[in-house]
């Protein structure tokens, strides 16, 4: 069709060969959670510990659903730019006293929240095997569009923390993906300009993946749970386990 403009990307699966295909990588950027770390998790392990302690009766079931709709909600709000992290913090748990009609004080329940997911730091499975061998070939960072407080604790303090060279928090950086703002400064850090020596990997199409796009560097969307992508939004390889990410970047 005239005018049109076309994007493929290559689905990896495990039966892929694709050796011999010059695609060699030197620096790989990392999405943390959902990617790397088991976020839900962590969430959940947080919530409810956050509302024991401020002495509200937890039921899983629903509490937990609720708050995720709402914080999944806020974060898209953040990465769309009509929110500021700052107010984000507390603004979620503002909206979550008033749809579950309850009363707490909002600072002190995002303060309990905050304290207990930073230290809930779970890796998804095989994880450690992966970015350990990777790290003997591969210059590593994680982008992460989170609050400092939490991730600099999860991530730094985690098994996989010190395979890599820089953890760039967009809270710190004033800049979130898809921003390609906070992967100039992630290059930055790693004194690397070559941006088709660089691939992005995470889990989030409109984040991580547009983010790349945005940057112009390659991508990989991490899709565990197989889902079709009906967007606009096409990333260079797709894979369904993270360990295929090897196949990737063999010659």
């Amino acid at each position: 069709m005239a005018g049109a403009t076309f994007r493929f990307y290559v689905l990896i699966t495990e039966t892929n060969d694709i050796e011999g295909t010059v695609m060699k990588y030197e620096i790989l950027l990392f999405d943390a959670d959902e990617t790397l770390f088991d976020f839900k998790k962590s969430e959940k392990t947080a919530l409810q510990k956050a509302m024991l302690e401020m002495n509200i009766a937890y039921n899983e079931n629903y509490h937990l659903r609720v708050y995720q709709e709402i914080n999944t909600a806020i974060w898209k709000e953040f990465e769309d730019g009509l929110i500021p992290q700052q107010r984000l913090k507390i603004e979620r748990f503002r909206r979550f006293a008033d749809q579950l009609k309850i009363q707490f004080n909002e600072a002190e329940f995002a303060t309990s929240y905050m304290k207990h997911l930073a230290n809930a730091s779970f890796l998804l499975d095989q994880n450690l095997e992966l970015i350990k061998s990777l790290h003997q070939e591969y210059r590593m960072a994680i982008i992460t569009n989170g609050l400092k407080d939490v991730q600099n604790t999860r991530i730094k303090k985690s098994p996989i923390g010190p395979y890599f060279e820089d953890i760039v928090i967009s809270e710190e950086v004033e800049a979130a993906k898809p921003d390609p703002k906070i992967f100039e400064y992630a290059l930055k850090h790693l004194g690397h300009t070559d941006k088709s020596k660089v691939l992005m990997v995470g889990d989030s199409l409109t984040s991580d993946i547009q983010g790349g796009i945005n940057f112009a560097v390659d991508t990989c969307w991490f899709n565990p749970r197989r889902m079709v992508n009906q967007s606009a939004i096409q990333p260079t390889y797709q894979i369904s386990q993270l360990m295929m990410l090897q196949k990737i970047l063999r010659r």
